[in-house]
């Protein structure tokens, strides 16, 4: 996502706004007494012991934790946001993380632990996870790429054998007509700018369905949902993958475009080299090739309602100080007309 500049007195107009949910937010209650607590009810048992380092890591749907342990590496453990996930999507993505593992994909499973992957404590759900290192890929290089392809594919030949059941898919309206609606509807839009965004996203969402015909019915399978290079690891002996928390129903080129520079003919050489490695694994349906600025335009939308989503959550305003801003409004107008213009160009090769 573009993150438009912002005004410090606007952001802290909007940073402000969200103050008074900040004591009253489940997470608030998080503390890290209550992570190394929560960790120790499932490790002890186990003979093993946290020894006090915690280290909060990136992520904002969730929380996040390296935690030490005794004699031992440290673990990762996962809180799942209350409410998101039902208890039977958690453990589907977790199934299918331990299915690529069985067929020799480099996941990072939920450990299991007293023969369960999701624990509770103190009203969250949490996992643990091996603490795995690695660096950003370089998207940069073809082989690197056809590694990557590879990789997918064969994400892909597992996740096609059975689809999610407790698992949404992506759909037009869930990540574009319901969050659209949601932005306009909650007066998250400046009054002087909602005209100007319902209608760019009203052109936009049009410009999906067309994509969406075009592309006629497509395959769907577990993806990993949100395959972008932050969530891809390098090492000496290749990529390994990690945050599986959006894995959903889905087309396959949504776990390729994310991965594609932003200009035109650049974007169409990097495809290129990641179907070289996928279809060695997989193979491509080229019809798919017009839902990738269509997957684009529902990503913004769904962001922009999914930052408006978690406002009261107090990680946001300070992760986010330039959202609900003017100037970060007349930015998502500005690109949905740019978006409109980039489905109007066609797919990225001749289909």
């Amino acid at each position: 996502m573009s993150d438009f500049p912002f005004d410090s007195s606007d952001s802290a107009e909007a940073a402000g706004s969200s103050s008074a949910h900040a004591s009253t937010h489940p997470f608030t209650r998080l503390t890290p007494e209550c992570v190394l607590d929560a960790l120790d009810s499932v490790l002890a048992p186990t003979g093993v012991r946290t020894d006090g380092r915690l280290l909060p890591l990136n992520s904002y749907e969730n929380r996040v934790y390296q935690v030490g342990v005794e004699d031992g590496p440290p673990v990762i453990a996962k809180f799942y946001r209350p409410e998101r996930w039902s208890d039977e999507a958690i453990l589907e993505e977790h199934t299918f993380v331990a299915e690529l593992v069985a067929h020799e994909i480099p996941a990072v499973p939920a450990r299991t632990i007293d023969s369960k992957t999701l624990h509770t404590f103190d009203g969250f759900r949490f996992a643990v996870f091996e603490r795995r290192g690695g660096r950003a890929p370089d998207l940069d290089r073809r082989d690197t790429l056809e590694w990557m392809g590879r990789f997918i594919g064969r994400i892909h030949a597992v996740g096609q054998r059975i689809p999610y059941v407790a698992r949404p898919a992506f759909e037009i309206e869930s990540f574009g007509y319901e969050p659209r609606d949601f932005l306009l509807g909650h007066a998250f839009v400046p009054a002087d700018l909602r005209e100007a965004y319902a209608a760019a996203a009203a052109l936009a969402l049009e410009g999906v369905e067309r994509a969406f015909d075009a592309a006629g019915e497509v395959k769907r399978l577990r993806l990993h949902g949100d395959c972008h290079a932050s969530n891809v690891l390098w090492t000496d002996s290749g990529p390994h993958f990690v945050d599986f928390d959006d894995s959903r129903m889905g087309p396959a080129i949504q776990d390729l475009w994310l991965l594609l520079p932003g200009e035109r003919v650049e974007a169409a050489n990097a495809l290129g080299d990641l179907l070289a490695g996928y279809e060695d694994f997989c193979e491509f349906e080229p019809r798919e090739l017009h839902l990738i600025e269509a997957l684009r335009t529902l990503r913004l939308i769904h962001y922009a309602a999914w930052l408006a989503r978690r406002w009261d959550d107090p990680a946001f305003p300070a992760a986010f100080p330039w959202f609900n801003t003017q100037r970060y409004w007349e930015a998502r107008v500005l690109e949905l007309r740019e978006q409109i213009g980039a489905m109007q160009e066609g797919p990225l090769w001749a289909v």
